[in-house]
């Protein structure tokens, strides 16, 4: 049983109300307004122990720093190989690939990650 903590549960409630999978400085800078004498290493510990107990989930880009996303349910993300974004994708099929893996191999999925990396329209449009 891990001990309840006030400024661990408030990062879960604000990673709960977003949908742009913050990094942990932005977690922290927000966290921050409530509890002024938190530490970003204290944000750094409770995201590495929510990750660990699977309340939350911890995106590696590749270009900068990791990100976090509440929904733990499988699902995909687009990664911006520009400004490094990371985004939801809302495809139906996920439960369905795990399945198809699952059923042509011996290997026991617990769960899935598949990102699609490429140019957010932002980015894209600054290299026009």
């Amino acid at each position: 049983m891990i001990k309840y903590s006030r400024q661990r549960e408030s990062i879960v409630n604000f990673l709960a109300s977003r949908t742009d999978h913050p990094t942990a400085e932005t977690i922290y800078q927000n966290i921050k307004k409530e509890f002024p004498n938190i530490s970003l290493g204290t944000v750094y510990r409770n995201l590495s122990l929510l990750e660990e107990i699977g309340e939350i989930i911890k995106i590696s880009t590749g270009v900068g720093p990791d990100h976090y996303d509440y929904n733990t349910a499988p699902h995909y993300h687009f990664i911006c190989r520009g400004c490094g974004c990371v985004m939801d994708i809302d495809l139906d099929f996920a439960d369905e690939l795990m399945t198809q893996v699952q059923e042509s191999t011996d290997l026991a999925i617990e769960s899935c990650s598949v990102s699609f990396t490429g140019l957010c329209p932002d980015c894209e449009n600054e290299l026009s």
